[in-house]
C-alpha cells in the first residue's frame, strides 16, 4: 500500500492523542446540559469554567473574556458584525487584502447590507501590511480594524502589535486579529488586541471548536440568540466536552513551540532543495512562520500539480482550503503583486513536528519528477 505523507497542517491537523483520549472520556461521562440545575449539570458547568480559566491564564487575559464558539470562521463573523452592529454610528472598517474568506465576506456583507465602507489595505511582495498604511486608513468613523496575525497561504507575519498600539492610543476603533495560524507558531501578545479568533483544529484539537477573545470593554451584539450561555454572546446548548478539552489542546500546542527549530530546519532544507529546480518561485517570505512554504512553478497549474502529488502519496493544498474547489487564482498572491499565472500555479506545504526530513526530501524529489514529466 502506498505511503501517504500529510503536508497540509495549515488546512487542519491530526488530533493529538491526549486530546482525543480526554475528549472520549468526557463524552462518555459528561453528557448532561451544563445549564441544568441538578448536580450533574452544575458539575459540567464548573468544569467548563475551569477550562475557561485555564485558557485565559495561558493567554494572559481574564476568564470572562473567553467565549467558546464553533471555530474561527464563526469567531471572525461574530467579531466583525457584532462590534459594528453595537456601534452603528460608525460605518467604516479597516482590514487587509489577504484576509481569510470569513473576514472578507463578513466585511463585504456589512458593506452590501448595511452601507459600511471597507478599506482593504494593500500588502507588499512579502505579504505584509505596513503600519503606516494602517494608520493612514483609520478615521474618526472607523468602528473596527481587523488584521490577521499570520497569513494562512504564505505564512507572512503582520505587525499587529504596532498597529494595535496605535489603534488603542490614537483612535476610538476596536482592534481584531485572526490568530488562527499564529497561536502555537509565533509569539502572540494580546495587550493591544480587543478581539481575537482561534480555532482548535489548527492546534491538533477538535473540528467545530473555537474561541472568540473579547476584552471586557468591547461592546458586541450577539449573532446567535438564545439563552445566557457565553455571557449572552453565543446562545445555544454548550458543547461542553469540546470546550473543556480546549484548555488541554491549547496547553499542548504552546508546549510544542519547543519543536519549532526542527520544523524550521525541515522547511529550510525543503526550500534549498526546491531552489535547485529551474523555474521554482517562492511566494512565502524568508521570515514566514517556520511551518509553511508556498511556491509556484508557472508551467503547471495548481490543480494538476496537486493531483500529481496526490498520486505519489503527498497531501498538500494550493490556496486556503476554504477556497480549494475554486479554480480562481490565489487572491493572496495577486494582492502581493504576483501574476495571475503564478497565483494559479502555487502549492502550499505546511509542516508539523510529526513530519520528518526524509518526508520533505521525498516531496522535493516528487516535485522535480512531476516537473520533468509535465513541465
Amino acid at each position: 500500500m502506498q505511503r501517504r505523507i500529510y503536508l497540509d497542517n495549515a488546512s487542519t491537523t491530526k488530533i493529538h492523542p491526549e486530546v482525543l483520549k480526554t475528549y472520549e472520556s468526557l463524552l462518555e461521562k459528561y453528557y448532561a446540559n451544563s445549564e441544568s440545575l441538578y448536580d450533574e449539570g452544575a458539575e459540567i458547568s464548573r468544569m467548563m469554567e475551569k477550562a475557561r480559566a485555564a485558557i485565559a491564564g495561558l493567554l494572559g487575559i481574564q476568564s470572562d473574556e473567553v467565549i467558546f464558539t464553533g471555530g474561527s470562521s464563526e469567531s471572525n463573523s461574530a467579531a466583525i458584525k457584532g462590534v459594528c452592529l453595537a456601534v452603528p454610528e460608525k460605518k467604516h472598517i479597516v482590514t487587509t487584502s489577504i484576509e481569510h474568506s470569513s473576514i472578507m465576506n463578513a466585511c463585504l456583507q456589512m458593506r452590501d447590507l448595511f452601507g459600511y465602507e471597507i478599506t482593504f489595505l494593500p500588502v507588499n511582495s512579502e505579504g505584509r501590511v505596513s503600519v503606516e498604511d494602517a494608520i493612514r486608513a483609520i478615521r474618526p468613523d472607523t468602528a473596527l480594524v481587523s488584521i490577521m496575525h499570520v497569513n494562512n497561504e504564505v505564512g507572512s507575519v503582520n505587525p499587529i502589535n504596532e498597529i494595535g498600539e496605535y489603534v488603542k492610543k490614537h483612535s476610538h476603533a476596536y482592534m481584531h486579529s485572526d490568530l488562527t495560524q499564529a497561536l502555537g507558531k509565533t509569539d502572540v501578545d494580546l495587550q493591544y488586541i480587543d478581539l481575537a479568533s482561534v480555532s482548535a483544529h489548527k492546534l491538533e484539537g477538535l473540528k467545530g471548536s473555537g474561541l472568540l477573545i473579547r476584552k471586557r470593554h468591547v461592546p458586541m451584539v450577539p449573532l446567535i440568540n438564545g439563552g445566557e450561555q457565553e455571557y449572552g454572546y453565543r446562545g445555544g446548548t454548550s458543547n461542553a466536552p469540546a470546550n473543556m478539552v480546549f484548555a488541554k489542546t491549547l496547553r499542548l500546542a504552546l508546549e510544542r513551540r519547543k519543536n519549532e527549530p526542527e520544523i524550521r530546519a525541515m522547511r529550510d532544507a525543503l526550500r534549498t532543495k526546491l531552489a535547485e529546480i529551474e523555474g521554482i518561485e517562492f511566494n512565502s517570505p524568508a521570515d514566514a512562520v517556520a511551518c509553511l512554504l508556498n511556491f509556484s512553478y508557472e508551467k503547471i497549474p495548481s490543480e494538476v500539480m496537486q493531483n500529481a502529488l496526490n498520486r505519489k502519496g503527498f497531501l498538500v493544498s494550493a490556496r486556503s482550503t476554504c477556497e480549494s474547489k475554486s479554480l480562481n487564482p490565489s487572491y493572496v498572491l495577486q494582492a502581493m503583486g504576483f501574476s495571475e499565472t503564478r497565483a494559479s500555479s502555487c502549492i502550499r506545504v505546511s509542516l508539523s513536528d510529526e513530519n520528518t526530513m526524509e518526508e520533505v526530501m521525498a516531496f522535493a524529489d516528487a516535485v522535480k519528477e512531476i516537473i520533468q514529466n509535465y513541465g
